[in-house]
C-alpha cells in the first residue's frame, strides 16, 4: 500500500509533465525524445502499482526497468550534441550504439529469461554506473552551459545513483530489497522538479515551461517545508493506524528525502556563493594587497595634469593599473549623447558598435551594477533589464563595463579588458575593489571639472569687472567727442579742416558705438527668444552687413529651406566670429566658403554649417588645448580669447555639436551641427 501511493503520485506527476510538454509549439528531436522518456516513466510508475496487477512475475519488473533505462540512455545520448535533426542520426552514432548495448542486452535477456537473476542485477548495476559516467561527461563538456545542465544531471544522476545502490545491494544478496522498491516511487517524485527546471533552462530542446520567478522566490521554501511536514504527519498517522510493518521503508524514504533537500540546498548557486564569500573573506588571503594598490593609484592620480583631457586619460590609466588590465575606454554622457574622452589600446579587435553601447544608459539608470560580459554569457537571466543582450554576449570584446555616477546621476562608464590569460572573474572581492577604485577615480575627475568651472567663472567675473571699467571709459570718451562736436559748430570758417575733423569724429563715434555694442552684446543676446530661422538668409545677412570690410569675401553655398529654432542674434554673432577669424587667417587671394546642408551624425538629423578657409591652419595641439580655452588668444591685446569658447558653449547648449579639422598652411574647417526642428 505504501509503495502504491508513491508510484501513483509519480505517475500523476509525470503525466502532468507530459501534458505540459504537448503544449509546446516548437519542434525538435530532443523534445520528442523527452516526451517519449516521460511517457515511458509514467507507464513504468503505473506498472509498479501492485493493486493493478500488471506485474505477475519478476520478469515483468526487469522488462519495465530495462525499457525505462533504454529510453533515458537514448535521451542522454541525444544531449551529447545540440544539432541532431533526426532519430536516425542519433542512433547511428558509434557512441550512441555503444551506450545502448547494455540496456538492449538487459531488455532481451529479461524478455527471454535467458540469464539468471544475478546476471540481471549485475547488468542493471552496470547500466546505472554507465549513466553516471556519461552524465559526468555531459556536464564537463557543457562549458558555459553548466548552469543549464545542472538540474538535468541532478535528475538523472539521482535516479541512476538510486538504481546503482538498489541493484548493487541485490547483487550482493541475490534479491532486490523490498525497502528500495517501496521507496522508488517517492524518489522519482522528489527528483521530478529538477527535470522541469532543466527543461526550462535548456532552450534548444524546444520546450517552454514558464515558472514565475516571484512565485518561486516567495513560495518554494514554504511549499517544500509544508509538504514535507504534511507527508511526515500523514505517513505517521497511517503507520500508527495500520501498524508498524513499514518502519524500515519509511525511515529510508524520509532519510533519502532529507538528504536530497540538503544536497539541493548546497548545490544552489546563491547558497554556495554566500558560503564561498564568507569563507573567502574570513579564511583566505585577499586577491589584492590594498595598501600597495591604493598607494600606486594615489601616485597616478597625483600626477600633474594641465587640462581635462589629461585628467581623463590619467584616470583611465589608473583604473587599468588597479586591476592589471591593458585596454580600456572612458565614455562620458553629455546632453547630446555619449562621447569617448579617453582610450588606451582600444580599437582593432575591440572595436564596438557605439549605438549598442549607448543602450547601456537605460540599464545603469535602473541598476548601478558592474557588468561582467563573461557572466552575462553564462547567466543571462541575471541581466534581464539589459537591451541588446545578444550583441554583448556574442560580439562585444570588453570584459567589464563599470558605470560612473555623480550625485546619483549617470556621468559615464568605463570599458575594461585584458588578454585572455589575465582576465579576472568578477567575484565579490573584485566587485568591491573596483567600486572603491571607481569612486576614487571619479572623485578626482569631478574635482578637476569643478575646479575648472570655478576658474572659468573667476575669469568671467574678472572680465565683467573689466567690461564695466571699459564701458565707463568709453562713455567718458563719447561725452568728450559730443562736446567737441558741439563746439566745432562755431568754427566752420575753415571748411576743409572742419569737414575733415567732423568726418574723423563721426567715424570715431561710429567705431565707439560698435565697441559698446560688442561689449554689451552678451547681456542683450541672453534675453533674446528663440525663433524659427532660415539658415541661408541669416548667413547671407551676416556676410553682407558685417564681413564686407575684409578680404577674401566669403562665398555662401547653402541649401534652401533649412529651418532651425535658435536665437538669431546669438547665432549671428557666433557665425560672424568664425567667418571673421577665417578671413583674418586667410590671404587676400585665398578663399572662405560657408556651406549648409542636412547631415546625419550618430543616427540623429542636424543642419550642418561648415566654414572652410585656405588660411594658415592650426596644429592638433592648439586645437586640443588652446582653441576653446577662454581668454587664450594669439592676437595679443587685439583679442579677448573668448570667441571660440563662446561659440562652442552656445552650440553645445542648444544640443548641437562642433568639430574642427585643420592642417598647417592648408586651411581650417569648422563644422557646426545644429538640431533640426522636429
Amino acid at each position: 500500500m505504501f509503495s502504491d501511493i508513491g508510484y501513483a503520485i509519480a505517475a500523476l506527476g509525470y503525466f502532468a509533465l507530459l501534458l505540459l510538454l504537448f503544449t509546446g509549439q516548437k519542434k525538435g528531436i530532443a523534445k520528442y525524445l523527452l516526451i517519449t522518456a516521460t511517457l515511458i516513466t509514467c507507464l513504468w510508475a503505473i506498472n509498479n502499482i501492485s493493486l493493478l496487477g500488471w506485474q505477475t512475475h519478476i520478469r515483468d519488473f526487469f522488462i519495465a526497468d530495462s525499457i525505462r533505462q533504454w529510453v533515458w540512455v537514448l535521451f542522454l545520448a541525444a544531449c551529447l550534441r545540440s544539432d541532431f535533426t533526426s532519430f536516425k542520426e542519433i542512433i547511428i552514432r558509434p557512441i550512441s550504439l555503444s551506450l545502448l548495448v547494455l540496456p538492449s542486452i538487459a531488455l532481451i535477456t529479461a524478455a527471454t529469461s535467458a540469464v539468471p537473476y544475478l546476471w540481471q542485477y549485475s547488468l542493471h548495476t552496470l547500466i546505472a554506473l554507465q549513466m553516471l559516467i556519461v552524465l559526468e561527461l555531459v556536464y564537463r563538456q557543457s562549458g558555459e552551459q553548466k548552469w543549464a545542465y545542472k538540474p538535468l544531471v541532478m535528475f538523472l544522476g539521482g535516479l541512476s545513483l538510486f538504481d546503482f545502490v538498489t541493484y548493487a545491494n541485490a547483487t550482493m544478496i541475490n534479491q532486490i530489497g523490498e525497502n528500495y522498491v517501496y521507496a522508488r516511487g517517492y524518489i522519482y517524485v522528489c527528483l521530478l522538479p529538477f527535470l522541469i527546471l532543466s527543461i526550462r533552462r535548456i532552450s534548444y530542446w524546444g520546450v517552454a515551461i514558464f515558472v514565475s520567478r516571484d512565485v518561486v522566490l516567495h513560495s518554494t521554501l514554504l511549499l517544500v517545508a509544508g509538504g514535507y511536514l504534511f507527508l511526515m504527519a500523514l505517513v505517521g498517522y497511517m503507520v500508527k493506524f495500520m501498524g508498524g510493518s513499514w518502519s524500515y521503508p519509511l525511515q529510508f524514504v524520509l532519510i533519502a528525502v532529507s538528504l536530497l533537500l540538503l544536497v539541493s540546498v548546497f548545490l544552489s548557486h546563491n547558497f554556495r556563493t554566500k558560503i564561498k564569500v564568507f569563507i573567502t573573506k574570513h579564511f583566505y588571503a585577499n586577491q589584492f594587497d590594498y595598501r600597495v594598490e591604493w598607494v600606486k593609484l594615489t601616485e597616478i592620480l597625483s600626477e600633474q595634469q594641465e587640462n581635462l583631457n589629461e585628467v581623463y586619460q590619467t584616470s583611465l590609466r589608473g583604473m587599468l593599473q588597479a586591476v592589471e588590465y591593458n585596454s580600456g575606454v572612458l565614455l562620458k554622457l553629455n546632453k547630446n549623447g555619449w562621447h569617448t574622452v579617453a582610450s588606451i589600446n582600444a580599437g582593432g579587435v575591440r572595436e564596438y558598435d557605439f549605438s549598442k553601447v549607448a543602450t547601456l544608459q537605460a540599464f545603469f539608470e535602473k541598476k548601478a551594477w558592474i557588468i561582467d560580459i563573461g557572466e552575462l554569457r553564462v547567466k543571462p537571466h541575471q541581466y534581464e533589464e539589459l537591451d541588446e543582450k545578444t550583441y554583448f554576449m556574442n560580439a562585444f570584446k570588453y570584459q567589464l563595463i563599470i558605470p560612473v555616477f555623480r550625485q546619483e546621476e549617470l556621468w559615464g562608464m568605463v570599458l575594461l579588458d585584458a588578454d585572455s590569460e589575465h582576465v579576472k572573474p568578477l567575484n565579490w572581492e573584485l566587485r568591491d575593489y573596483m567600486n572603491a577604485v571607481t569612486a576614487q577615480v571619479s572623485n578626482c575627475i569631478f574635482q578637476f571639472e569643478s575646479g575648472q568651472a570655478l576658474a572659468e567663472n573667476a575669469q568671467f567675473a574678472a572680465f565683467s569687472r573689466m567690461s564695466a571699467f571699459v564701458l565707463h571709459d568709453l562713455k567718458n570718451v563719447m561725452a568728450q567727442i559730443d562736446l567737441i562736436l558741439a563746439n566745432a559748430q562755431h568754427h566752420k570758417t575753415n571748411p576743409e579742416f572742419i569737414d575733415d575733423t567732423f568726418e574723423t569724429l563721426e567715424y570715431t563715434k561710429s567705431r565707439m558705438d560698435k565697441m559698446l555694442k560688442q561689449l554689451t552684446e552678451k547681456n542683450v543676446s541672453q534675453s533674446q527668444s528663440q525663433l524659427r530661422v532660415n539658415i541661408k538668409e541669416l548667413l547671407l545677412k551676416v556676410v553682407e552687413q558685417r564681413c564686407q570690410g575684409f578680404e577674401p569675401m566669403p562665398i555662401v553655398d547653402c541649401d534652401d529651406e533649412l529651418l532651425v529654432q535658435i536665437d538669431a542674434e546669438k547665432f549671428s554673432n557666433v557665425m560672424y566670429h568664425l567667418i571673421s577669424n577665417a578671413q583674418q587667417a586667410t590671404k587676400d587671394d585665398g578663399s572662405v566658403v560657408i556651406k549648409a546642408s542636412k547631415v546625419n551624425t550618430n543616427g540623429r538629423d542636424y543642419i550642418g554649417v561648415e566654414v572652410i578657409d585656405t588660411g594658415e591652419g592650426m596644429s592638433d595641439d592648439f586645437i586640443e588645448n588652446r582653441l576653446f580655452k577662454p581668454f587664450d588668444t594669439t592676437k595679443g591685446n587685439a583679442g579677448m580669447g573668448i570667441g571660440a569658447y563662446d561659440a562652442k558653449n552656445y552650440i553645445e547648449e542648444i544640443g548641437g555639436l562642433i568639430a574642427v579639422e585643420s592642417e598647417i598652411d592648408q586651411g581650417t574647417s569648422f563644422k557646426l551641427s545644429i538640431p533640426m526642428i522636429e
